[in-house]
């Protein structure tokens, strides 16, 4: 299996949900002097929203090259209908990606920015209020969503930026009227700005060349795990190889830490809680996250490996979606992120092997049904779930 590409000297900066990813996010857009590339998979309504696109527009009125792609189906028709519209009346390049799923039932789940080829984002964090529920009724949510981004800057960004153009590429052709030239300029990239400089690597997941990247990278490094495996996500169905490498490391003597979020679909509950016996078996550890809306999608391995952003541990982000992670090799944004994760493991309910036997057999049974049923699923969209 290809490892992940690791270049070194950059500065990756994690940064914690909304609060202060907006904060960066929309500095880096007012700082723009040439060009933008921003994805989306939610591109909401509300005041969030509303500051990016004012961002944006007021960047594209400087004659910054603006080009916007949202996820047809994450944003919905009608937002992303409008969102064209506006941005059209104020020369912003917008695409929308893979409507009416006429390309088969992906969908660009990525979240990145890159800006002038020297500061990109990458995460979690959608365009919309975090402390709004981010489907409709968009009701409050208990405490802000808990996610998480990078900001990176430093050779790294030279392939996030590539990678970026790329997609805007297959997601269609330029209107005639909204033609312009591609931002081919090779800018120089600043080194990494920590006192340690950091290895790091993008991975992406497609159903072109890299139909298994994202999983590979994960496997590899829970292989290789001698201490611990912290694991935030909030949806929890990988498939069998991934389940069972967290079983073969628990096994070995490996700290395995699952924090997965709760309580916002039920069938997707329940299809997590039918792989908890046998985890929980091989000494896992689960905790349910129940503050809020657990969004993170991150993990750190051993004292030097973390990763963050848009992929969750399941089967849509494994094997059907369009999805980008950073992975970080270095020791202190490693302990960073896992003082994050156990923090979030403090802040959450553990499952044991007691609890589970105290669930009725109708619940258990329900509980299989749901993984069968996901499984039927899966298999229909896709090659290699189990």
């Amino acid at each position: 299996m290809r490892s992940v590409p690791y270049v070194a000297n950059n500065d990756v900066k994690l940064l914690e949900s909304g609060g202060n990813y907006f904060k960066e996010l929309l500095a880096a857009i007012d700082s723009a002097r040439q060009e933008i590339l921003f994805e989306t998979y939610i591109y909401a309504e509300d005041e969030t929203a509303r500051a990016v696109t004012d961002a944006l527009i007021r960047a594209a009125k400087r004659d910054v090259k603006v080009r916007v792609l949202v996820d047809w189906f994450g944003t919905g028709r009608r937002t992303a209908a409008r969102l064209g519209e506006e941005f059209a009346r104020h020369c912003v390049h917008y695409r929308m990606f893979n409507r009416w799923f006429r390309r088969g039932a992906a969908r660009s789940h990525r979240k990145i920015c890159v800006v002038d080829g020297e500061t990109a984002f990458v995460g979690g964090i959608n365009t919309n209020d975090d402390t709004l529920c981010d489907y409709a009724p968009y009701k409050p949510l208990p405490a802000p969503r808990w996610d998480f981004a990078v900001r990176v800057r430093g050779p790294l960004v030279e392939r996030i930026h590539r990678e970026a153009q790329a997609q805007w590429t297959r997601a269609g052709h330029l209107n005639i009227k909204h033609r312009y030239h591609l931002f081919k300029e090779t800018r120089k990239q600043a080194p990494g700005q920590g006192e340690h400089p950091m290895r790091a690597g993008f991975v992406v997941r497609d159903n072109l060349r890299n139909r298994r990247t994202i999983q590979r990278a994960y496997l590899q490094a829970i292989g290789r795990a001698r201490k611990r495996v912290l694991m935030a996500t909030p949806y929890f169905a990988p498939g069998l190889k991934f389940r069972q490498a967290l079983a073969q490391a628990a096994r070995r003597g490996v700290d395995v830490c699952l924090l997965i979020g709760v309580g916002e679909f039920r069938m997707q509950d329940a299809v997590a809680s039918s792989f908890y016996p046998q985890l929980l078996a091989a000494g896992v550890r689960i905790v349910e996250y129940r503050k809020t809306q657990l969004h993170a999608k991150v993990a750190v391995v051993d004292h030097d490996w973390a990763t963050v952003g848009s992929s969750n541990c399941d089967g849509l982000s494994l094997f059907v979606n369009q999805e980008a992670n950073v992975v970080v090799r270095d020791a202190a944004f490693a302990s960073s992120m896992a003082k994050q994760i156990e923090r979030g493991i403090a802040d959450g309910v553990p499952v044991g092997l007691d609890d589970l036997r105290q669930l009725g057999w109708v619940r258990r049974t329900g509980h299989e049904i749901a993984y069968l049923l996901y499984k039927l699923t899966m298999r229909i969209f896709t090659i290699g779930y189990a």
